[in-house]
């Protein structure tokens, strides 16, 4: 299988690249210089351009806090560029991968969000992120769209890394209580992908919006409380949880970001991961890579 794949320095795509060699696919990464996600016209022409059977967008703008400030900016990346991407992709045939976000929800309390349950974005990015889904849809009917939360990996920047750096030598950390979601290792959402993308290059994809995220659901508060469980350091912080009122943010977080995953299932046979294996890895690859 050939794949062009938007983004190159992402906690998801570093794990695609990582992962394709293993899978026996061959993938081409673009990055900002080689594709602007500023400029959805040039995203169209790298399509246009690629040999690829399929094609993955896995950058997106995600710096939740500062889209606030910049809307134009945050609805082109995340909205007219994937956009511009499908519909080059549909133009050729080809199918369109695409990774979304809980912020798409309203984040309001009850049981784990559905695939058609009505939206409700609380800020830019989960508005600019759902416009994009929409583009996406409507621009390419061979599509599948990944909705998932709390990325982590080991590297760039994650509650994981941020928890393992700040909390060292602390004798208690405060962490938001109220907020609870599906943490999930971006080697599982990569590995998702590719099994998602093989089946469409075998003649067997199914197109929609799909969850997946990681189980069991935990508050930030109980996932930092794991972080630091499985860290093996004599010492560790004690967790103290508090709302989320204590800990404002320039954009709202939703409350409920747990999500669904029985559809993927159905579709792919993608089970929902377990977020505990894939939290012993990354911490181990942290630490080995600064021990």
């Amino acid at each position: 299988m050939r794949a062009l794949v938007f983004g190159e320095t992402g906690q998801v795509a570093r794990e695609l690249a990582r992962s394709a060699a293993e899978r026996g696919i061959e993938a081409s990464f673009l990055g900002r210089g080689m594709a602007d996600l500023a400029d959805p016209e040039a995203c169209a022409r790298a399509v246009r351009a690629a040999d690829a059977e399929i094609v993955v967008n896995a950058a997106a703008h995600t710096q939740v806090d500062r889209a606030e400030d910049e809307p134009a900016v945050a609805e082109t990346v995340n909205a007219a560029a994937p956009g511009a991407m499908a519909a080059a992709a549909a133009a050729r045939g080809l199918p369109f991968l695409h990774i979304s976000t809980d912020y798409v929800t309203s984040g309001a309390a009850g049981g784990a969000w559905r695939e058609d349950d009505p939206t409700g974005p609380l800020g830019v990015y989960g508005a600019s992120k759902l416009a994009g889904e929409r583009l996406v849809a409507a621009a390419n009917p061979d599509h599948a769209i990944l909705r998932t939360a709390w990325v982590f990996s080991a590297h760039g920047r994650n509650f994981v890394r941020t928890m393992l750096t700040v909390g060292r030598g602390k004798p208690e950390m405060r962490v938001v209580g109220d907020q609870r979601g599906g943490p999930t290792p971006a080697r599982d959402i990569a590995a998702t992908l590719w099994t998602i993308a093989e089946a469409w290059t075998a003649g067997q994809g199914t197109p929609g919006v799909f969850h997946y995220a990681g189980a069991p659901p935990v508050s930030w508060a109980e996932f930092a409380e794991a972080i630091f469980a499985r860290s093996g350091w004599d010492a560790r912080p004690a967790v103290l949880d508090i709302p989320s009122s204590e800990w404002p943010m320039r954009a709202a977080r939703p409350l409920n970001s747990v999500l669904d995953c029985s559809r993927i299932a159905a579709a792919y046979g993608i089970a929902q991961p377990d977020w505990r294996p894939g939290l012993d890895a990354v911490i181990a690859e942290i630490q080995g890579a600064t021990g």
